[in-house]
C-alpha cells in the first residue's frame, strides 16, 4: 500500500531550476530512507540523493552544491531542489523508499534541460 507520486519535472533552460516533489502514502518519509534516482536515455538508473531516517544526507558527486534533498513531515513529502541545471541532468527522475521488506518506486517525472 506504499505509493509515491512524483511531480515537478519539466523543460528548463541550462542554468535554470526545478523543484521535484515526491508525495508518499503508506510510508512515512521521516522514518524510512528516501532517495532520488535518475535514468538518462541509454544509461543505467543512478542514485542522485538520499536522506536517511536520522536526517543524514548523501549526494552523488555530480550534484553536490547544486541539488538539495529535503523532507516535510507535515506533507509527508520529500523534495529535491535542483539549481544550475545542465543538459547532462536531462533524465527521468524517480523517488524510492524501502519498507515492508521491499523497494517502492514512484512513476517518475521527466526533466529536460536545454542548452
Amino acid at each position: 500500500q506504499v505509493r509515491l507520486v512524483e511531480s515537478g519535472g519539466g523543460l528548463v533552460q541550462a542554468g535554470g531550476s526545478l523543484r521535484l516533489s515526491c508525495a508518499a502514502s503508506g510510508s512515512a518519509v521521516t522514518t524510512n530512507v528516501m532517495a532520488w534516482y535518475r535514468q538518462a536515455p541509454g544509461k543505467q538508473r543512478e542514485l542522485v540523493a538520499r536522506i536517511d531516517p536520522g536526517g543524514s544526507i548523501n549526494y552523488a558527486d555530480y550534484v553536490k552544491g547544486r541539488f538539495t534533498i529535503s523532507r516535510s513531515s507535515a506533507e509527508n513529502t520529500v523534495y529535491m531542489q535542483m539549481n544550475n541545471l545542465t543538459p547532462t541532468d536531462t533524465a527521468d527522475y524517480y523517488c524510492k523508499t524501502f519498507n515492508w521488506k521491499r523497494e517502492h518506486w514512484g512513476q517518475g517525472t521527466q526533466v529536460t534541460v536545454s542548452s
